[in-house]
C-alpha cells in the first residue's frame, strides 16, 4: 500500500479547488478531483429534530445569511503543486505539505504554470452577524486575495472589504456595503454542545449553490495540531469543499462552529469533519471587527502532558498541568525565573489541565500584560511574575540527531541501559557543546523499560526526577535513590540533538 492511502490527512476545505484560468476567460469551477486536490473544509450537522421532524423552519431562518465567498489572487500563488492553497500563514500549511510537497505529490488536474496576466480563483462561504453587513470566514478562503467577492442567498454579488483576519486562529471577517436589507444569524453556545448533539451545516460545496446537511456531534476538543487554538468539534455529517466558513448551527438555529476542516483518505468526505467553536470564534471576531488583527501572547516555553507516570515520580497529586521541557533564553518565561520541569498549573489564577489549556490561554493574553504563574517545583507550588510577550512567526522545528558512543558503561538495571561520562572524545563524537552536562546513554537493553520509552544511545540524560546530573554516577544515584523511595517510575529530562523532552521509565518489577 503506498504512503499516499497510509497517511491520514486533515484538509482545510478552501470551497472549491484554486482555479487558475485567463482574464476574460468565463471562470468554470472544477470538478470533484479537481476540488479534492485543493483541501477545502465543508458542511456537516446532525439531524435537527424541529416540529414535525422537519429542518425546515430553521433553513428558511438561517439559509438567506449564508453567503458564498470567491476571491481572485495572482496565479503563481495557486499554480505550483509544491504551493499550500491556503496562503503561507494558514494553520494547515503543514498537513498540506506532508501530503503534497513531501511527497512531490501534483494536485489532481492541476492546471498548467500560467501567463503573467492570469489570474485565479478560490471558492468558499461565510456567514453575516450583523445588518450593517459583517461577515465571518476563515482565513484561508481570503488569504492573499486581491479582491473580494460576496455573493449573496438571492444572487446577488457585491464586493467586500478585508476588515482583519487572524491565521492562527483562521478567521477572518469581511464587510459588504448593500442598501437592502440583510438577513442575519445569532452566535450560539458551543459549550452547551453534547456528543449525539445534532446539527446543521449550510455552505456552497464546489460552487454547486447553498446547500444544507445534516448529522450530530462527534466529538470535542480535537486537536488537529494545527495552532493553539486546536479545540474543534468533530462532526459526521457530509462536509465538501467549499464550505469553508460557512456555518455550524443548532436545534435553536445558532451558530455553534465555523466549518473549517476534513479528515480524509481521498480528498473528499467520508464523513469526519471540524468546525471552529463559536464560543472561541465570537471573541476573535469581536477582536478583528474592532482592531483589525490580533496580537497573540507569548511566554517562550516547551511543554508536554503530565502522565501519570510523571506526576507520581515528582510528587504531584493529580496528572494535570503543562510539564516544562525547555525555557528558550531571553524569552518572558525564563525572565520571569520558569525553569525546565516545572509543572505549571495555573495561570492568572485559572487552572491549567493540560499543555494545550496553556497554549490558548498564553495566546488569548494582550501582549505586555503581566499575570501570575504558578508551577510546581520540587514538591511544592511556587507563585511567578510573568509579563506576556508578543507571540512572532512559528518558531522553526529543531532536527534530532541519534549519536553513539563506545565508553565502558555503569549498569542500571532498573531501566536498563548502560550510562558513561561525557568525555572530550564523547564530546567531538556527538558534538555536544562545550558547556553540556549530564549522563550519555551508552547503552540500551531490547525489552527493557527504557527502551520502550523511546530511549536511545547516544541520548544526554540532564536531569532525573528534576535534579541535575553532572556524570554517569550521579545519574544512576539519583535512578536507584528514586527506587528506594518507593516511586514506581523515574524522570528523566532527555536531551537528543536539539531537542529536550521529559521521558518517564517505569522501574523493571522482579
Amino acid at each position: 500500500m503506498s504512503n499516499i492511502i497510509r497517511r491520514n490527512r486533515i484538509l482545510a476545505l478552501v470551497g472549491a479547488a484554486i482555479i487558475a484560468v485567463p482574464l476574460a476567460t468565463p471562470i468554470i469551477l472544477g470538478n470533484n478531483a479537481a476540488f479534492a486536490a485543493s483541501s477545502s473544509p465543508a458542511a456537516a450537522v446532525g439531524g435537527i429534530i424541529a416540529p414535525a421532524g422537519s429542518f425546515a423552519s430553521i433553513v428558511a431562518a438561517d439559509k438567506p445569511a449564508v453567503v458564498t465567498i470567491t476571491t481572485t489572487m495572482k496565479a503563481e500563488a495557486a499554480a505550483s503543486d509544491e504551493t499550500s492553497p491556503f496562503g503561507e500563514n494558514s494553520p494547515f500549511n503543514e498537513q498540506f505539505r506532508q501530503f503534497f510537497g513531501q511527497n512531490g505529490i501534483p494536485m489532481p488536474h492541476e492546471a498548467p504554470r500560467q501567463r503573467q496576466s492570469e489570474r485565479a480563483e478560490a471558492l468558499g462561504s461565510g456567514f453575516i452577524i450583523s445588518l450593517d453587513g459583517y461577515i465571518v470566514t476563515n482565513n484561508h478562503v481570503i488569504d492573499k486575495a486581491l479582491d473580494i467577492k460576496v455573493t449573496l442567498d438571492d444572487g446577488t454579488e457585491l464586493p467586500a472589504k478585508l476588515i482583519g483576519a487572524d491565521p492562527k486562529s483562521d478567521l477572518a471577517v469581511v464587510k459588504i456595503e448593500t442598501k437592502k436589507p440583510l438577513a442575519t444569524v445569532t452566535w450560539g453556545d458551543s459549550d452547551t454542545l453534547k456528543l449525539g448533539d445534532q446539527i446543521l451545516a449550510i455552505g456552497n460545496p464546489f460552487g454547486i449553490g447553498t446547500t444544507v446537511t445534516a448529522g450530530i456531534v462527534s466529538a470535542r476538543g480535537r486537536d488537529l495540531h494545527s495552532g493553539p487554538y486546536d479545540d474543534f468539534i468533530q462532526i459526521d455529517a457530509p462536509i465538501n469543499h467549499g464550505n469553508s466558513g460557512g456555518p455550524l448551527v443548532d436545534h435553536d438555529g445558532h451558530v455553534v462552529g465555523i466549518n473549517t476542516a476534513i479528515y480524509s483518505p481521498n480528498g473528499g468526505s467520508v464523513g469526519v469533519g471540524f468546525a471552529i467553536p463559536s464560543d472561541q470564534a465570537r471573541q476573535v471576531v469581536a477582536k478583528l471587527m474592532k482592531d483589525g488583527s490580533i496580537d497573540h501572547g507569548f511566554i517562550g516555553v516547551q511543554i508536554q502532558p503530565v502522565t501519570a507516570d510523571i506526576a507520581d515520580a515528582i510528587g504531584l497529586g493529580k496528572a494535570e498541568g503543562a510539564l516544562v521541557a525547555g525555557v528558550n533564553d531571553n524569552t518572558p518565561a525564563a525572565k520571569a525565573g520558569v525553569e525546565t520541569g516545572d509543572v505549571i498549573t495555573a495561570l492568572g489564577g485559572k487552572p491549567i489541565s493540560s499543555p494545550r489549556d496553556l497554549s490558548r490561554m498564553v495566546a488569548d493574553l494582550a501582549p505586555g500584560s503581566q499575570e501570575e504563574l504558578t508551577v510546581w517545583r520540587q514538591g511544592t507550588p511556587k507563585d511567578l511574575r510573568l509579563t506576556i510577550g508578543e507571540n512572532s512567526e512559528d518558531q522553526q522545528q529543531a532536527s534530532s540527531d541519534e549519536g553513539k558512543s563506545g565508553p565502558a558503561a555503569h549498569k542500571i538495571p532498573n531501566i536498563g541501559v548502560g550510562l558513561a561520562d561525557i568525555t572530550a572524545e564523547v564530546r567531538q563524537a556527538l558534538n555536544l557543546p562545550a558547556k553540556e552536562k549530564g549522563a550519555v546513554i551508552a547503552s540500551v537493553a531490547p525489552g527493557k523499560p527504557a527502551a520502550d520509552a523511546g530511549l536511545r544511545e547516544g541520548d544526554i540524560i540532564v536531569s532525573v526526577n528534576q535534579h541535575a546530573v553532572n556524570s554517569a554516577n550521579e545519574a544512576k544515584t539519583a535512578v536507584a535513590d528514586a527506587g528506594k523511595a518507593g516511586r514506581k517510575a523515574v524522570l528523566l529530562l532527555i536531551q537528543r540533538g536539539d531537542n529536550q523532552s521529559f521521558v518517564t521509565v517505569p522501574f523493571s518489577i522482579g
